[in-house]
C-alpha cells in the first residue's frame, strides 16, 4: 500500500464544490471515479481544501492510498485520461503513509477576481465578479492592511462554520489591477495558514464595499473586534475565487518511495 498526492486544477463552474455529495457532480466524486476506472479500487480521496460550488482550483491537493504498481509520478498521466476536461491532475507523487493534506503546517494562497467594467463581459461571467462603478483602491488597500497578521476572523466566516478556533494568520493581502476590456480587472491575492468557511469571499465582499465608499478602514477594524458575522460586509459570489496554491511549509509532502525504504513500507 502506498499513498499518492495529487495536485489538482479544475474549473468549478458546473460542480457543486469539492466534497462528494449523493446526487450532485463534485470534484471529489470525479477523482474517485477516475481512480476506480484506472485501478479498480473503490475509495475516497482526501482533499486539502473543500472549495464551494462555483469556486475554481489551480493547486488544490488530494491524497489516496493504493495497491497499484503505477509509479507515483505517473498517476497524473494515467488519471487524466479518465477525467473530464474541467479537471486536470498537474502533478502526482508518492508521499509518506502518514501524510495528511489538512493536518500539516501550510500556506494557502487564494485569488479573487473583480471585473470593474460598466457592463458585464459574458466571457468572464464564470471567472470574475462583475462590479460596475468606481472602486477606490487606496481605501481598499488601507483596509486590507488591517487584516494582515494573526486575528480572530469570526466576523469573516459563515455562521455555519464548525472549527475549534476562528483565529487565523494572514501573511499577505495584496490588491493589484490591470487593464481589461477598456476598464480594470482587480485581483485580491491572500495568503494565510488557513481559511475559514467563506472567509476569503467575505473579505473580498467587504473590501469592495470599502472601495465603493460604503465602509471605511475603521469599520473593518471594528469588524475584527466585534467577532460577529453580522458586523462584517457582504459575501462575494463564488465564481471570482480560485485556490491558487498550497505550500507545505515543513516539507511533509516530499516525494517518498517505499521501495527505497522496505523496512518502513
Amino acid at each position: 500500500m502506498k499513498r499518492i498526492k495529487l495536485t489538482v486544477a479544475y474549473d468549478g463552474t458546473h460542480y457543486s464544490g469539492w466534497q462528494i455529495q449523493p446526487s450532485a457532480p463534485t470534484i471529489e466524486k470525479e477523482l474517485d471515479t477516475a481512480i476506480y476506472a484506472l485501478t479498480g479500487e473503490k475509495l475516497h480521496v482526501t482533499g486539502a481544501s473543500r472549495t464551494d460550488a462555483g469556486v475554481h482550483g489551480l493547486g488544490n491537493v488530494a491524497v489516496f492510498d493504493t495497491e497499484s504498481t503505477i509509479p507515483g509520478s505517473r498517476f497524473c498521466y494515467a488519471l487524466n485520461r479518465y477525467l473530464p476536461e474541467e479537471i486536470s491532475i498537474l502533478e502526482s507523487r508518492e508521499v509518506k503513509g502518514d501524510f495528511h493534506p489538512r493536518h500539516c503546517n501550510t500556506k494557502k494562497t487564494y485569488e479573487y477576481k473583480i471585473l470593474n467594467t460598466p457592463f458585464p463581459i459574458p466571457q468572464q461571467r464564470n471567472y470574475a465578479w462583475h462590479v460596475p462603478g468606481k472602486l477606490d483602491t487606496v481605501r481598499m488597500r488601507e483596509a486590507a492592511e488591517l487584516l494582515v497578521g494573526e486575528h480572530d476572523f469570526k466576523s469573516f466566516c459563515c455562521v455555519r462554520t464548525q472549527t475549534e478556533t476562528t483565529v487565523r494568520h494572514v501573511y499577505g493581502l495584496e490588491i493589484s489591477e490591470q487593464d481589461a476590456y477598456g476598464a480594470k480587472m482587480f485581483t485580491i491575492r491572500i495568503t494565510g495558514n488557513g481559511f475559514l468557511y467563506n472567509m476569503v469571499r467575505i473579505i473580498a465582499g467587504t473590501l469592495v464595499q470599502v472601495g465603493k465608499g460604503q465602509l471605511s478602514a475603521d469599520d473593518v477594524a471594528q469588524m475584527l473586534e466585534a467577532k460577529d458575522r453580522t458586523a462584517a460586509g457582504q459575501t462575494a459570489p463564488p465564481q471570482g475565487l480560485t485556490l491558487m496554491n498550497i505550500e507545505y511549509v515543513d516539507g511533509d509532502d516530499a516525494e517518498y518511495r517505499a521501495v527505497d525504504n522496505p523496512s518502513i513500507s
